[in-house]
């Protein structure tokens, strides 16, 4: 999947034609496409299908995503930060913009994208409780299989994949904003042996969490002592 955008001075239509054009093609990213199709959540749609390919005008506010991306080049210090940043914008503008059906139908094969959300949606709200694929399948109205494949080919992960990173990144923000040990943050979330905890937790963040917890605050303090001045 990819984006192409054509750039040329506003002229009518019988001088255009000689004037030089800029092209610029974007290869977009499935994973990051899923996950934004998630959050901004169903689209309004009048039912009918949509084509495989599309041309339609540039928006504003996806020009001026691209044209900002264009411009770090004058600036290469900032493409590491600043470029993820954008591309994910110019992802969000596609998805809600003039093609974004079409490219959500692209990206998630249509019919199977509300019950994965579904399924996304029933995890986040219930990451702590234990679950099986059968029952998971079942809340969705999908066989077990069909769910594992459809949502790994959104978010890039397994049903259990997801579970587990909804729960490190709660047990990260409980013991940064709460306080809380390691050993009952991870027991809040769901995790019953600490050592599985500390595991996961580590191969997930690159750290054990204590060390974890001790460089986020070493990091945070100077931003806090700041404020209080």
């Amino acid at each position: 999947m990819c984006l192409s955008v054509s750039l040329s001075p506003a002229r009518s239509s019988r001088h255009r034609r000689n004037l030089p054009t800029l092209g610029l093609r974007i290869d977009l990213d499935p994973r990051q496409l899923g996950e934004l199709i998630l959050a901004a959540g169903p689209p309004e749609t009048d039912g009918r299908p949509q084509r495989g390919l599309g041309v339609s005008p540039v928006e504003p506010s996806l020009l001026d995503a691209v044209v900002r991306l264009l411009l770090l080049l004058d600036s290469p210090r900032d493409i590491g930060v600043l470029a993820p940043l954008l591309l994910r914008e110019i992802n969000y503008r596609l998805l809600v913009g003039e093609q974004g059906l079409r490219l959500r139908q692209i990206a998630t094969g249509h019919s199977q994208a509300r019950r994965v959300a579904s399924a996304t949606r029933w995890l986040q709200h219930n990451f702590a409780r234990p679950f099986s694929m059968e029952a998971l399948a079942r809340e969705v109205h999908m066989s077990p299989s069909a769910l594992h494949h459809q949502f790994k080919a959104v978010t890039a992960m397994s049903p259990l994949q997801y579970q587990k990173r909804l729960r490190l990144q709660e047990a990260r923000r409980l013991m940064l904003s709460e306080g809380l040990d390691a050993a009952s943050a991870g027991l809040r979330v769901g995790y019953e042996s600490p050592s599985q905890f500390s595991r996961e937790y580590r191969r997930l963040f690159g750290k054990p969490p204590q060390r974890d917890m001790a460089l986020l605050r070493t990091a945070y303090q100077p931003v806090q002592g700041e404020g209080g001045q």
